[in-house]
């Protein structure tokens, strides 16, 4: 009688809730929201480098990575490397203020690089009031890039200065500022250097991997790349080789399937990929010689549907490299403390 009587309960107090959920709804939606909202990812980091994955894909679709996105935080320098398509809204979605956003990096000219730029240019313009460009620097072509952004949300700065007011999203703010240069120093402000150097992505060029350093502490992004001895070279000394990686014994099944299906073309796309991009192992090999901690892979081709599957996307590249060898996430976060050779994982 008693588990009878304890049943009904249960049953008309999720009875009452359900009746009652609009209300129920908007007071747990409100709570959450309003602990949500201005929160600051990075106000967990202490002084050093901090590296937030944004974007840990590739042209090709996948559910869990956006394109190619790479956030640096050091000191109160806040960068973009790159800005493919999703990556910016994960920073958001994250929690990361991106009003302090000072300028985006990119390392080449691939859509999968560049296509996602917009919501940088707006959260940065209405996070601060900005009134002065988002300088966009990189290879020859981002002036054009810049440009062409510029053109294309004329209108809708228009829009948003005259709906908003100046005072908000003042004049000036909603456009972008190109900036093509060479290989060198791109970077120079309180302590954080960033060094641009050539790699080898032909027959695109150039494109760029960048060295980051700051009050101690260096990681070296590949950008897109074959194998070239630009990569070790400029890692030497490093603490993290951040590496582009696509495994080629899985690309071989998906052109296979494709061939299969009578898709020739986005079968022979597949093949061509091949050419122009590095390996797991041959990343591994790059890391082990230029003497770093750990190995960061990124750009990660093709989907790996789960975590089942890193192994064989791995190969034999924890054969090849002593230390560490990470498959980067979307939130995936590492902090390098100034004055230390620590480098803490976490997750946002």
């Amino acid at each position: 009688m008693r588990r009878l009587l304890l049943l009904l309960l249960i049953l008309a107090a999720v009875g009452g809730l359900w009746w009652q959920r609009a209300p129920v709804g908007e007071f747990v939606f409100s709570q959450i929201a309003e602990r949500r909202a201005g929160r600051n990812a990075l106000a967990a980091y202490g002084d050093g480098l901090t590296l937030i994955f944004c974007g840990t894909g590739s042209p090709v679709p996948d559910p869990q990575r956006a394109e190619a996105c790479l956030m640096v935080q050091a000191g109160d320098n806040l960068l973009l490397i790159d800005g493919g398509d999703g990556g910016v809204r994960k920073l958001a979605g994250f929690g990361v203020p991106l009003g302090g956003l000072d300028a985006v990096l990119l390392t080449h000219l691939h859509s999968d690089h560049i296509e996602g730029l917009a919501p940088a240019l707006l959260l940065r313009w209405t996070g601060s009031a900005a009134r002065t460009p988002l300088p966009l620097i990189g290879p020859p072509g981002t002036s054009d890039v810049a440009a062409g952004y510029n053109l294309m949300l004329k209108a809708d700065a228009g829009y948003r200065t005259a709906h908003h007011g100046e005072a908000i999203v003042p004049t000036g703010g909603g456009q972008f500022a190109g900036q093509d240069l060479g290989p060198g120093v791109v970077w120079n402000r309180d302590g954080l250097v960033i060094t641009a150097f050539a790699v080898d992505h032909t027959p695109i060029a150039p494109a760029y991997g960048y060295r980051i350093a700051y009050k101690g502490r260096t990681v070296v992004v590949s950008g897109d790349t074959g194998v070239t001895p630009a990569i070790p070279q400029a890692a030497k000394g490093a603490d993290v080789l951040i590496h582009e990686a696509l495994q080629p014994r899985l690309v071989a099944a998906i052109t296979r399937g494709l061939a299969n299906a009578g898709q020739p073309r986005i079968a022979q796309i597949t093949r061509d990929i091949l050419n122009y991009h590095a390996s797991p192992e041959q990343a591994a090999t790059a890391a082990a010689q230029a003497g770093v901690q750990m190995l960061m892979l990124t750009h990660i081709v093709p989907q790996l549907p789960s975590r089942f599957f890193e192994a064989a996307f791995l190969g034999d590249a924890p054969q090849r490299f002593a230390g560490p060898i990470r498959i980067a996430r979307d939130g995936s976060v590492l902090h390098l403390p100034a004055g230390s050779r620590a480098i803490e994982e976490s997750r946002l």
